[in-house]
């Protein structure tokens, strides 16, 4: 499979499991996930996309200063409801890389390595999301601004050409181009950028 080269550029996320220490999935339990694992998921590389996997990243980070974030071990908490614009997609990438799931999660083994009850919507707070670890309950809020990396001005007349299938293949393949572009922005050019991707200790 062929990604866009910057693909590889974007800072890969290393996590402990238990369950996969547990059952031999991986050596010492220790997984890794890069922005192709986000897109394998999702099925598409786009600004929401983007924005969860780097989200994520950094709030881990945050929460784990010093240590290798325990993957099955965070809360997420959603202040907008699972089928409100893009969360559900959002929620998506959260999950694979947290590994928090709702009602709907592993149901562990032997009363250990219950994913269930970790991913909550429609949470009153002042922010978009909030990670917690369960171990020390400490908390960060996050708030994405994604309308702060403007697209290119060219981008909506050719994507409307490419939903009407009237671009040329020059057309389509300058869209592509220019959409992939705002994403690679968004996840290297504001990767620091506290008015993109706004956290807080809560």
């Amino acid at each position: 499979m062929k990604y866009p080269d910057f693909f590889s550029e974007v800072p890969t996320i290393t996590l402990y499991d238990p369950l996969a220490e547990f059952l031999g999935a991986a050596n010492d339990g220790i997984l890794q996930y890069n922005y192709g694992d986000a897109v394998r998921l999702a099925g598409h590389s786009c600004p929401t996309v983007a924005g969860a996997y780097w989200t994520t990243c950094k709030a881990l980070a945050t929460l784990y200063p010093d240590a290798i974030p325990v993957r099955g071990d965070i809360r997420v908490e959603f202040s907008q409801d699972s089928a409100s614009g893009v969360t559900g997609v959002i929620a998506n990438v959260v999950s694979m890389l947290t590994g928090s799931m709702s009602d709907n999660g592993f149901k562990g083994i032997g009363g250990r390595f219950d994913r269930r009850q970790r991913l909550f919507f429609g949470v009153e707070m002042q922010a978009e999301m909030r990670y917690t670890r369960l171990d020390t309950k400490q908390a960060v809020l996050t708030k994405t601004n994604l309308q702060r990396v403007p697209a290119s001005p060219r981008l909506s007349g050719l994507m409307a050409g490419c939903i009407a299938n009237t671009a040329t293949p020059d057309e389509s393949a300058e869209f592509r181009q220019l959409w992939q572009e705002r994403v690679r922005s968004i996840l290297l050019d504001h990767a620091d950028d506290a008015e993109v991707f706004g956290l807080s200790q809560a």
